[in-house]
């Protein structure tokens, strides 16, 4: 079975009625468990630490989040409550994503029930983003060798704004995104490749899309690692969506990524990105199909 990382931290406490489904990550986990996704239980990662973090952020703003003082602008950006648990949060799943990541390169596949931030800039955070993991892996991952070349494969309905600012000057880290072009954020940072598609693609369309792209670019740049931000935000159920994907559109894209990682030999991260909704279950549900994806590859 894949290595799967979970933090108890991932679950932090909102206000009541808050709309960030935080309840999702604890559903995630009991899916899985229910699955036999985890038959040898999960892979529980260290926090990162000031230092880390710093390696993709502005140290001020992260000694900011540790102290759980963020100005009130930016916490308002942020759309949370900067507390010392949303701040735990934080540090547990930037740390959950690099454990994941150290796991797929040496086991091939791997993934985090957390992870996939990617409003997150150097600067500060935005759009339910504290710190962007992907980004603190891989420039942590690269600094000490482990990889030379990565991509981001961003296929959250949402820009990848946040990670095309922090890896803004590495052309070795490249950022992919396959987004829904007139949702947030409004002022979008390009990344190396943004793909905005237009409102109320279904599952064929945004297949097409995708076979279109993704092949030519994973062989033409030859990373060592994928990141793949598995977002279930293009569902045609989604609160903050505007795209018409169903499960099944999400899996068939899930299985695409994997295999062609696969197909390639290149390792590959998966973090779960965004998704909105009341129902919980069905969010946890979508997904857990990215790790049904890797488990049957």
């Amino acid at each position: 079975m894949i290595p799967i990382v979970f933090h108890p931290a991932y679950e932090a406490e909102l206000p009541e009625g808050h709309l960030f489904p935080m309840r999702k990550y604890g559903r995630l986990a009991e899916i899985l468990r229910s699955r036999g996704l985890v038959p040898d239980g999960f892979v529980t990662p260290e926090p990162a630490d000031a230092a880390l973090l710093s390696g993709a952020h502005d140290p001020a703003y992260v000694a900011a989040v540790l102290a759980a003082q963020v100005p009130r602008v930016i916490e308002r950006a942020i759309g949370l409550p900067v507390t010392e648990a949303v701040a735990a949060r934080a540090c547990a799943s930037a740390g959950g994503t690099l454990r994941a990541a150290r796991l797929a390169l040496s086991h091939g596949l791997a993934g985090s029930t957390a992870g996939g931030s990617h409003h997150a800039r150097r600067a500060g955070g935005a759009g339910f983003c504290v710190f962007n993991d992907v980004a603190v892996a891989a420039l942590a991952l690269r600094r000490e060798g482990a990889i030379t070349r990565a991509l981001i494969v961003d296929l959250d309905v949402h820009q990848g704004d946040g990670t095309a600012d922090c890896l803004a000057r590495e052309p070795d880290l490249f950022t992919l995104s396959i987004h829904c072009e007139r949702n947030y954020p409004h002022d979008k940072v390009p990344g190396d490749l943004d793909i905005g598609l237009p409102d109320g693609l279904d599952d064929a369309e945004y297949c097409a899309v995708l076979e279109a792209r993704l092949p030519a670019l994973v062989q033409n740049f030859a990373p060592d690692l994928i990141f793949y931000n598995a977002g279930v935000d293009p569902h045609r159920d989604d609160r903050l969506g505007r795209l018409c994907l169903t499960d099944a559109g999400l899996l068939a894209r899930d299985r695409y990524v994997v295999g062609l990682a696969q197909s390639q030999r290149i390792p590959l991260c998966a973090v779960i990105g965004g998704g909105y909704g009341n129902d919980v279950d069905a969010l946890a549900a979508r997904h857990a199909l990215v790790f049904e994806a890797m488990a049957a590859a």
